[in-house]
């Protein structure tokens, strides 16, 4: 008989949220494929964060109806918004997750992995250039497109391929429908392959964290 296992994730945003569900299915059904039996992996659950100021309290409040929904493991998404996630794991992550665990074990969903991309969610997605350019619909080099620095290096991801965009279709009629930025997070995030992001060190640590929560499923040694 297969065990079955049920995610939740949350996400600082609406495009984080439609690039980061395959994503997370992605990583959780390679690392369920090298456990000992069969595992179903259903699909995450998305749960939307509360629309308060306090983190922890917001974090509290997703932990609960996670538990209260039969939630195996819940990944919360926050962007690093720097070059390395110490910052954001001191004084966002870390605190939120100890109130978490410091709950009632019949209240709160407590096996939590988190998802903190350096810089922000787009440097994930510039992890395959060649599929952001399928998507694009550009066979410019990465160069004359300027993306041909290192992800995780790029202050500000986002704006880096929203000026590739532009660069790309500088030249396309104004009758023509131009692609934004805003369309490229599903399709990229089902697609892009789990080798390309292992580039990331950011990425390596989350997928780390999925084994993690595995382990303590006991569906992993």
């Amino acid at each position: 008989m297969s065990n079955i296992l049920t995610i939740a994730y949350t996400t600082e945003g609406s495009t984080d949220q439609r690039f980061l569900k395959s994503i997370i299915i992605k990583v959780f059904e390679e690392v369920a494929f090298g456990c000992e039996g069969s595992i179903d992996v259903f699909d995450p659950v998305f749960i939307r964060l509360p629309k308060k100021d306090d983190f922890v309290s917001n974090l509290l409040a997703v932990a609960a109806e996670a538990h209260k929904i039969g939630i195996n493991v819940l990944c919360v998404h926050v962007d690093a918004d720097n070059n390395s996630d110490e910052q954001v794991t001191h004084f966002k992550v870390n605190p939120a997750f100890s109130a978490i665990e410091n709950q009632n074990d019949n209240i709160s969903c407590k096996n939590l992995v988190a998802i903190i991309p350096i810089h922000m969610t787009e440097a994930w997605m510039l992890a395959d250039k060649d599929l952001l350019k399928d998507e694009i619909g550009t066979d410019m080099s990465n160069a004359d497109l300027g993306i041909n620095r290192t992800p995780e290096s790029i202050a500000d991801p986002k704006k880096y391929i929203e000026s590739a965009l532009n660069i790309a279709q500088a030249h396309l009629p104004k009758r023509r429908k131009k692609i934004h930025i805003e369309d490229l997070y599903q399709p990229i995030g089902q697609k892009v392959a789990i080798g390309k992001l292992e580039v990331l060190p950011s990425f390596n640590k989350f997928k780390l964290s999925v084994e993690e929560a595995l382990r303590k499923l006991n569906f992993l040694n």
